[in-house]
C-alpha cells in the first residue's frame, strides 16, 4: 500500500516513514525544499515536491493517486506567526483533505494538538495555533468519504520512545516522545476500527499496540 504524508521533513515524519517503510508500504512524503529529499531517501521515502501553502486541490490530487492512506503531519513549526499557523496548520489540512477525496483516497489520519479547538480564545501566537488546529480537526469530522482518525499528542520530546503509551479520547496533559508518536501513527493507518475517533496520546504504561487495539475494540 502505498501512504502519502503531508509535511514529510518533520520530525514526526521522518521517523513515522522509517517504520512504514520496515513494514513493507510505499511511502511518499510532500515537502516543498528540495535540499530535503535526501533525508526522506534515507528514510525509505519518496520526496515529492509539493507546497501545500500554494498548490492547488487538482495538484495534490495527482499526489495523492493510488495512495491507500494519506496522513497530515505538516505544521507551521515554532518560529512561525500566526499567519502561518492559518496558513498551513489550517488551511494545508483542509487542502490535503480535499486533495485525498479527489483522489479517491479514503483513509487519514490527521496529526493535531493537545487543546486543539475552533473556539479556543487568546492573542498568543500558540493561542492562533489552537485555534487552527481546532479548525482543520472540525472540517476534517465533517467529511463523509474520509475515513477519518484525529491523533492529539501531548507535549512532544525528543526522548527516545519507550513503547509505553496512553492512548485514550481524554488523557489529560503530558508529555510523549516523538519516537512513541510514530509508531501509534504507524499503528492507527492499518487499523480500521479507529476511524472515526480522536485520540489524546501521552507516555503511560501500554504497549503501542495495545493501547490502539483498546481503542480499536479489537
Amino acid at each position: 500500500m502505498r501512504i502519502v504524508i503531508a509535511g514529510g521533513h518533520g520530525q514526526i515524519a521522518l521517523r513515522l516513514e522509517r517504520l512504514l517503510a520496515a513494514r513493507g508500504y510505499e511511502v511518499a512524503g510532500l515537502i516543498r525544499n528540495p535540499e530535503q529529499g535526501d533525508d526522506l531517501r534515507d528514510a525509505g521515502a519518496e520526496p515529492v515536491l509539493c507546497d501545500l501553502e500554494s498548490a492547488s486541490v487538482e495538484e495534490v490530487a495527482a499526489h495523492l493517486q493510488g495512495a491507500g492512506a494519506a496522513i497530515f503531519a505538516a505544521g507551521a513549526g515554532p518560529g512561525s506567526g500566526a499567519g502561518r499557523k492559518e496558513t498551513v496548520d489550517r488551511a494545508a489540512a483542509v487542502l490535503f483533505a480535499q486533495a485525498a477525496e479527489r483522489a479517491g483516497v479514503r483513509r487519514y489520519v490527521m496529526v493535531s494538538a493537545m487543546g486543539a479547538d475552533p473556539a479556543h480564545e487568546g492573542d498568543e501566537v500558540f493561542d492562533a495555533y489552537l485555534r487552527a488546529k481546532g479548525e482543520a480537526d472540525a472540517y476534517l469530522r465533517g467529511r463523509e468519504a474520509l475515513d477519518w482518525t484525529i491523533l492529539k499528542p501531548g507535549m512532544l520530546t525528543n526522548d527516545a520512545g519507550t513503547g509505553q503509551v496512553r492512548l485514550e479520547a481524554s488523557t489529560g496533559r503530558g508529555p510523549v516522545p516523538r519516537d512513541d508518536v510514530a509508531a501509534v501513527l504507524a499503528e492507527l493507518v492499518d487499523t480500521p476500527g479507529t476511524v472515526g475517533l480522536t485520540l489524546e496520546l501521552v507516555s503511560g504504561s501500554t504497549p503501542v499496540t495495545v493501547a490502539v487495539k483498546d481503542v480499536a475494540g479489537n
